[in-house]
């Protein structure tokens, strides 16, 4: 593909058509056939501007005028662009596809459909357009969910006399998998077949990965291998995507085998293929093999790099072995490796765990000094450290300087400032922090409405907890089984057992089925409020239908003793 700066200074337009006027945009002249959205392509797709156009000698004041609007084209000026393109096309010259394409290419990415639309309108009119710019226009169409008016191009494409090519399919097959229709994208490809166009390397890594997604393995392995059949010859990336997915299904030995035949097809595994079976083997703590796989990774040539490293350190630190974690970020350092964020993040969030806050804040230095700014779940797991060992205000400092860091706060954070500063008492500084968060636009969660909620009951404001409740149930946030067992719980201690029997009812009829912690609080309710030996049955029937384990029932008839139980 050719950078916009060898294209010339002047574009092709022929000379003047019949058609004085242009007409005026309307979206649904090209735009009906069934189509998805977004496009599964990577590098390989054909290009308009790869062809280079001709130029014929015009009037110089005919070229001055396409002598800008090509300058415009090339600074990505696209507004700017499309008015010299109506007023050349105007005079009745003949527009140019590939600046076309361009442009169209251009109006799709800053999200003006109606102007790419409009460009299309334009080349269809007074010039040429072929099958890269119908391609465009599908692509464009499909990447803004416009599915309908991708289907549209498509047909119009077909019926203007062009031949559909392979990067057309791909897009449509790539639209379809990427929204989960599989099997529509199978029948695309029998389509392709059927057209007799070939499928690519790129047609097969499409189904291959949309198969895999779906679990599909035994199916991605037969693609792969009628991939091979057709003489196609896979790459790296369809290599990887196949053990990728043998290790999602959990069969990492078969993975193993599978890399080691690549060196007999003419191709090596590469670093990827590597740390996708290494970080499988570590996720079920198979350690030997992971160093094992090393071993070979090193002989084969295959230098480890900052993601192999960052795998390691995130599974030690996993596994509590923290020290041994810190040793392999020496390792990479000595090594002249950089670490990045993935490298850090576990490290500080161990460090947070074991409550050692002093190595948790000097691993987030070093992480600045290495290039890596902490983002918002550096700063979050710092805040939720410092709040679990009661310094609340320590955390609120750093809190009023995040946005001063330029990582401002988001729902995570105002929902640990808010629960810390209620339990230290602060309940006006934390009933802030809600009101703040919504003025900034921040939209409340599941875990602010749980907080509130909770915060409140413990206050024994059971009714305005109950309000919170049913204010849920108005957002996007549905209560769930937590959200009810935190009211029922106020309810209890309340002594409100009667409305928490009516809670347990409501939550049924929605839906929402109370768990084994829902009975239990209702039981010690029962018991609490002096209907002891009720509630002791209650406790023994339900365990007889296997509604509470036996430790809770143990438990209960420990806390709750009944002579004439046993």
């Amino acid at each position: 593909m050719f950078s916009s700066e060898f294209l010339p200074q002047s574009l092709h337009f022929t000379s003047p058509l019949s058609k004085p006027t242009i007409p005026q945009s309307h979206s649904d002249s090209l735009v009906p056939r069934r189509f998805p959205n977004k496009t599964h392509l990577r590098n390989g797709a054909s290009s308009a501007e790869s062809r280079e156009p001709h130029f014929p000698n015009l009037h110089n004041r005919d070229a001055h005028l396409m002598k800008l609007l090509n300058r415009s084209c090339r600074a990505g000026k696209h507004d700017e662009s499309l008015y010299f393109l109506e007023s050349v096309a105007s005079k009745g010259f003949k527009p140019d596809v590939v600046l076309c394409t361009k442009l169209i290419k251009g109006f799709f990415n800053s999200r003006n459909l109606k102007k790419a639309v409009r460009v299309m309108e334009i080349l269809e009119t007074y010039g040429d357009p072929d099958v890269y710019s119908y391609n465009a226009m599908i692509s464009g169409f499909s990447k803004a969910n416009q599915i309908e008016s991708a289907n549209q191009v498509f047909d119009r494409m077909r019926s203007r006399g062009f031949s559909p090519d392979v990067v057309t399919y791909n897009i449509m097959i790539g639209s379809l998998c990427s929204r989960g229709k599989l099997e529509l994208a199978f029948e695309v490809m029998d389509e392709l077949l059927k057209d007799g166009c070939k499928p690519s390397v790129i047609t097969y890594t499409i189904l291959i990965e949309a198969t895999i997604l779906e679990g599909r393995i035994n199916e991605a392995l037969e693609l792969f291998d009628e991939l091979l059949s057709r003489g196609l010859h896979p790459d790296l990336y369809a290599y990887n995507a196949i053990i990728r997915g043998i290790c999602k299904e959990g069969m990492e030995d078969r993975a193993v085998e599978f890399v080691q035949a690549l060196s007999a097809r003419g191709c090596n595994p590469d670093v990827i293929s590597y740390n996708i079976l290494l970080r499988s083997f570590l996720n079920k703590s198979r350690w030997e093999d992971g160093k094992k796989l090393m071993k070979d990774m090193v002989l084969s040539g295959c230098e480890p790099n900052v993601v192999t490293h960052s795998i390691l350190i995130s599974s030690l630190c996993r596994e509590g072995r923290v020290g041994e974690a810190v040793n392999v970020l020496k390792v990479m350092r000595e090594k002249g490796l950089t670490p990045d964020a993935y490298s850090y993040d576990p490290l500080i969030s161990a460090f947070c765990k074991e409550g050692r806050l002093d190595l948790a804040i000097e691993y987030l230095h070093k992480m600045v000094a290495d290039g890596c700014l902490p983002d918002i779940v550096n700063y979050n797991t710092i805040l939720a450290t410092l709040c679990k060992f009661g310094s609340a205000d320590l955390a609120l400092d750093i809190f009023e300087k995040l946005d001063e860091v330029g990582c401002p706060p988001n729902v995570s954070s105002y929902n640990t400032m808010f629960s810390a500063l209620w339990s230290c008492g602060n309940k006006i500084k934390a009933l802030e922090m809600i009101s703040e968060m919504i003025r900034k636009g921040i939209d409340p969660d599941e875990i602010t409405y749980n907080s509130l909620i909770s915060c409140l009951c413990r206050e024994g404001l059971v009714d305005e907890a109950i309000g919170l409740l049913v204010d849920m149930e108005a957002t996007t946030f549905q209560p769930t089984v937590i959200s009810f067992n935190i009211v029922l719980l106020g309810m209890c201690k309340a002594h409100r057992v009667f409305e928490g029997i009516e809670l347990l009812i409501t939550m049924v009829e929605k839906g929402c089925l109370p768990n084994e912690t829902s009975y239990v609080l209702l039981i010690e309710g029962i018991a609490y409020a002096g209907w002891r030996p009720e509630a002791m049955e209650l406790a023994n029937s339900l365990y007889r239908l296997g509604v509470i384990c036996e430790d809770s029932s143990k438990r209960l008839n420990k806390t709750f003793p009944m002579l004439d139980v046993y």
